[in-house]
């Protein structure tokens, strides 16, 4: 590394390209350089062909997964910490130990939260500054020491100093000549004196105290006044029959502040983990409320969205123009709680004003992003499915951005098109740099458009296998457009088994008369 403080070459891994892109796109927007790979193989390979500072690590990946690519990495021998964070849909505990166990330092769910990610990132950073100082210290040291580092301090039976080593003089400030002849007691602070001059006492006696050869904890005091923690540990030797006491001092000063430092950051944690929760009452608060417009239950629509534990930022709309025109909307948007929630509503607040304008598919869908770019921050980002039904015309518009693919399918449950996700999520990228022009289509009698979000796709079952695509395709397969809907449901119920979603699921399904 060449400046840990300022930069880290980060190995990205993720086996889905626009994930791949995003991140690439925020690390070097930070100031990172970016090495990316696909799978797992090919990131253990990258990881030994570069040397990466830290790794962003997918765990559901074809060739190799995860959990045992972060076990190879671990195991390769290197001359300093390389901490991994996975990113991943899955958040079950079991998902987290196991990650865990394969060596990763730190776990975070998707969709990502990019400022806590970016959080994480400056802690590693420091993290990893604090172990560069420390190797750099540590071999300025053993050039200059003779390898001791404590202050060993020897005094005879009576507690008079003979001798100090090299250390004694860093760690208490005192020079060997003007501590040699003084009374062992002037280390320590004013008032604990009478107390250590009666156990230097006790150590000379014919019994000595069982303490002799364990370690302490007591105050010190250093030459200029100033106290610190520090260990003791007393030996004794016998020369010329004399009995000799060796003190080996300890400053620890640095250690209990890091463990004050712990403390503090524990409290911390339990602080954030309480306003978390709160601010995830006021998400779904303000999330139930706009489940609730009008537009959403135009008998063309039927829906679900069910939460996650945490929203996760999953928001479907519709509404209907003064020219009967029909627009759906289903976004999906980083972060959990109240950072997604503040996230989508100027996304709702804006698609409900220009729809009933009769505005094009493309206009809403720049406006949109310049809102979301101009206004949120680094990492932000919403992916939307847009679609717009002329239905006296039979044809529509749709715009595919960061949700999975979209179809239609006919009155027998056939995929008769299938309209991909071909463009970044909002709020990435300027309107210069977004492209991409709305894919038109027309339909036959009775056809639906199906629009999911990636909860859906990626919900598992016990036994960790993903609904996917297959699954829907499947729970559409020979069904008449009555009774599709509840198809789709039933069979998302059954493949999850009560199990707990990881991320918001969502669903529309739209009839095409």
């Amino acid at each position: 590394m060449t400046s840990i403080s300022t930069k880290m070459k980060v190995l990205a891994v993720d086996d889905n390209r626009t994930n791949l892109h995003i991140l690439q796109v925020f690390l070097k927007k930070l100031g990172h350089e970016v090495i990316l790979a696909e799978n797992g193989e090919e990131a253990v390979r990258r990881f030994a062909a570069e040397s990466p500072d830290l790794v962003l690590l997918d765990i559901m990946m074809p060739v190799m997964d995860g959990f045992e690519a972060a076990r190879r990495i671990k195991a390769m021998p290197r001359d300093r910490w390389t901490p991994v964070i996975f990113l991943s849909a899955l958040n079950r505990d079991e998902n987290l130990v196991e990650g865990l166990d394969a060596g990763a330092d730190d776990y975070l769910t998707k969709p990502i939260n990019f400022v806590v990610l970016e959080a994480k990132l400056r802690s590693m950073q420091r993290s990893l500054a604090m172990q560069q100082e420390s190797i750099d210290s540590l071999r300025r040291v053993q050039a200059i020491s003779d390898n001791v580092l404590d202050a060993i301090v020897t005094s005879d039976e009576h507690g008079i100093i003979v001798s100090v080593n090299q250390s004694t003089e860093r760690i208490f400030g005192w020079t060997p000549a003007e501590i040699i002849g003084k009374n062992v007691s002037m280390l320590m602070p004013e008032d604990d004196r009478p107390a250590h001059e009666i156990r230097v006492g006790n150590y000379a006696g014919a019994n000595p105290p069982k303490t002799i050869g364990l370690e302490r904890e007591l105050e010190a005091q250093h030459k200029d006044g100033h106290r610190f923690a520090a260990t003791l540990t007393i030996t004794q030797i016998v020369l010329d029959n004399h009995r000799m006491m060796v003190g080996v001092i300890r400053d620890i000063s640095e250690r209990k502040r890091t463990e004050q430092q712990l403390r503090d950051n524990a409290r911390q944690l339990q602080d954030y983990y309480d306003q978390t929760q709160a601010e995830q009452h006021l998400a779904l608060g303000l999330m139930e409320k706009q489940l609730h417009r009008k537009g959403l239950q135009d008998t063309r629509l039927r829906y679900t969205v069910i939460p996650a534990e945490n929203f996760s930022g999953d928001i479907v709309a519709a509404n209907r123009s003064p020219d009967g025109l029909f627009y759906a909307l289903l976004a999906d948007a980083t972060g959990h709680g109240l950072t997604a929630a503040i996230s989508v509503l100027p996304v709702l607040a804006l698609f409900y004003r220009m729809t009933k304008l009769n505005r094009p598919i493309r206009e809403i869908v720049l406006e949109l992003n310049y809102q979301l770019k101009e206004s949120m921050p680094v990492g932000r980002f919403v992916a939307i499915t847009l679609v717009c039904l002329d239905e006296a015309q039979k044809q529509g518009d749709i715009w595919v951005g960061g949700t999975p693919e979209a179809f239609l399918f006919d009155r027998w449950g056939r995929a008769a098109r299938t309209f991909p996700s071909a463009n970044l999520p909002l709020g990435i990228v300027s309107n210069e740099e977004l492209g991409g022009e709305p894919q038109h289509f027309d339909w036959a009698d009775e056809s639906q458009l199906i629009l999911c979000s990636d909860g859906l796709l990626e919900a598992t079952n016990p036994q960790g296998l993903q609904f996917g695509i297959d699954g829907l395709i499947a729970a559409t397969a020979n069904t008449s457009p009555t009774d599709r809907f509840a198809k789709i449901e039933a069979a998302l119920a059954a493949h999850q088994n009560n199990s707990v979603a990881n991320d918001d699921i969502s669903l529309m399904l739209i009839d095409c008369p």
